[in-house]
């Protein structure tokens, strides 16, 4: 009996799930170079598609748009969120307003933003319901904008003045005709299309309420934002692509740069056999093994000439490479650990290829790199001034040798060290972790930062807020110091009228705006904003009554 149990149990241990064997299978095709060679496939496409309309920016959607375009050619980087175009969780994020597109988009008379999605789906959500339903709701609160100055009549304001020459109304004579409506590809159900038109009005209305600036929109479009759609299975004919400043829209043309075949194609090119991933470039902590899109873009020649069987021996040179010279520099360089997948124990004979688990140091995110020329870089260091506030937000990685013009800094990342000042009133280093490794973290860390940035902003001193990539600690800490030390206007007080005022999210919706404006890559995570919020709260029940 116990060895019929035995062999029963031995029988059971050798069966392999039809999930399973297709989870090995999957890994298997997905190695690092048929991965790369994806990219560098689906980016030819993306280089055509640019090469139509050469007077339109490129714009990456982080994170997975960076992979499809060398940074020499991309213009900005954007961040829409897929999630925020699901079915039933349709959405407009104030935290994510990407206000310097639109700017864009009407100063050059439209823009392309490149993405893609491993889903088998020709376009990511982010482009077939995010980003319609953002152009949707710009262009209804520019249209109420125009009207306002329209129903003003001679009765204008200064800032309708600026608005309308000569205080003119007639500029804006033509709003009746400014297009509001909602303009979402044709495979998106009647149903799903009327629900997320029953949204617009509530979400211009958080539009408006949040304090964005209108006002700069409606100087800068001329025409309202309309998406349209390009996969590689769309047909052009190239003896009539239309020139865009005939349209009577500011396009916002979406690429979707891999091709929605569901499975991997073999395909063959030169020497070498490789399979087509679809999406090969979404997800890149799971394949990447510490390549950074512009890593990859610098030394693309050598990877894809190399094979597959040299690939991962020249990107773990590369990395190496690169890492000991940021190191050298004094910039944050973690380094990246690989680990081999463990082989089952199952029937299939073991597999030795080159799929890998990336272990690295916590937050340690390599992807999030500006591109080399975007137009908000500073000789290679990224600073965002907020405003006249005499604070200005970085990344670590990135500030390390330009920080001369700071009188003094403020450090949040709990990774790596910047050259300190002689006095210790100007450096504080708070090791802030995100609020998934840590629950509490920024919210006990908040009361000294703010307290170290009151104490020099009463000296009027500059101060550097950085994290390790600039975009969401330093963001909320900048944020949680506005709120608390600053007035309405954007005027330090050293928190009188924080005294006066209700704590509410609405009033610190409008100041992550007014930051966003000016630091235009934030993207603060849900969980630390929490943590803002919940420690003004605890300020407010501090103060005297």
């Amino acid at each position: 009996m116990a060895a019929a149990a035995g062999s029963e149990h031995a029988a059971e241990e050798g069966t392999l799930s039809i999930y399973k064997a297709a989870r090995r299978i999957k890994r298997r095709e997905s190695t690092l170079y048929n991965a790369l060679r994806s990219v560098a496939d689906d980016a030819a496409f993306v280089a055509e598609i640019a090469a139509l309309w050469p007077a339109l920016p490129l714009v990456a959607n982080l994170r997975c748009g960076l992979w499809y375009a060398q940074p020499r050619s991309l213009a900005a980087t954007c961040y829409f969120k897929s999630t925020d175009g699901h079915a039933g969780n349709w959405g407009f994020s104030t935290a994510r307003l990407n206000l310097h597109l639109a700017l864009l988009a009407g100063e050059r008379g439209g823009c392309i933003i490149v993405d893609s999605t491993r889903k088998g789906k020709r376009f990511p959500d982010s482009m077939a319901k995010t980003i319609p339903i953002w152009c949707c709701v710009l262009n209804r609160a520019i249209q109420r904008h125009r009207l306002r100055a329209i129903n003003q009549g001679s009765g204008l304001n200064s800032e309708t003045s600026a608005v309308v020459p000569n205080g003119d109304a007639e500029e804006y004579s033509g709003s009746s005709n400014w297009d509001s409506s909602v303009h979402l590809p044709v495979w998106v159900l009647e149903t799903e299309k009327n629900a997320i038109e029953g949204h617009i009005e509530e979400w211009a209305d958080l539009f408006e309420s949040c304090g964005a600036d209108i006002h700069s929109l409606a100087l800068g479009l001329q025409k309202p934002l309309r998406p349209l759609w390009i996969s590689q299975n769309t047909r052009i004919w190239l003896n009539e692509v239309p020139d865009h400043q005939l349209w009577d829209f500011t396009p916002i043309i979406l690429v979707s740069a891999s091709a929605s075949g569901a499975v991997a194609t073999q395909r063959t090119a030169s020497e070498f056999s490789w399979r087509y991933i679809p999406g090969a470039g979404d997800d890149e902590e799971s394949w990447a093994r510490g390549l950074t899109p512009t890593l990859f873009w610098k030394h693309s020649y050598d990877l894809l000439d190399g094979g597959p069987d040299l690939c991962n021996q020249l990107v773990a040179d590369i990395v190496e490479k690169d890492r000991v010279y940021r190191a050298q520099r004094g910039e944050h360089s973690p380094q990246v650990i690989v680990k081999h997948v463990k082989c089952s124990r199952h029937g299939l004979e073991p597999y030795t290829g080159d799929h890998t688990i990336i272990a690295q140091p916590m937050n340690s995110n390599p992807s999030t790199i500006a591109p080399a020329n975007t137009q908000y870089s500073n000789g290679g260091h990224v600073v965002f001034w907020i405003g006249t506030s005499n604070l200005a937000v970085g990344s670590t990685m990135q500030v390390a040798d330009g920080l001369a013009d700071m009188d003094c800094i403020l450090n949040c990342d709990s990774t790596s060290r910047l050259p300190p000042s002689s006095s210790e009133d100007s450096y504080l280093e708070l090791p802030i972790v995100g609020s998934k490794d840590e629950r509490f973290s920024l919210l006990n860390n908040l009361p000294k930062a703010v307290s170290f940035a009151k104490k020099n902003l009463i000296a009027r001193r500059k101060m550097l807020l950085c994290c390790q990539n600039g975009e969401d600690i330093s963001i909320c800490v900048a944020l949680a110091i506005i709120t608390r030390l600053f007035s309405d206007t954007g005027c330090f007080d050293c928190g009188e009228s924080f005294m006066r005022r209700d704590v509410t999210k609405l009033e610190m919706r409008k100041r992550l705006v007014f930051i966003c404006k000016y630091a235009v890559n934030a993207r603060p995570s849900r969980g630390n904003l929490r943590q803002v919020y919940g420690f003004l709260c605890n300020e407010k029940e501090q103060l005297p009554c």
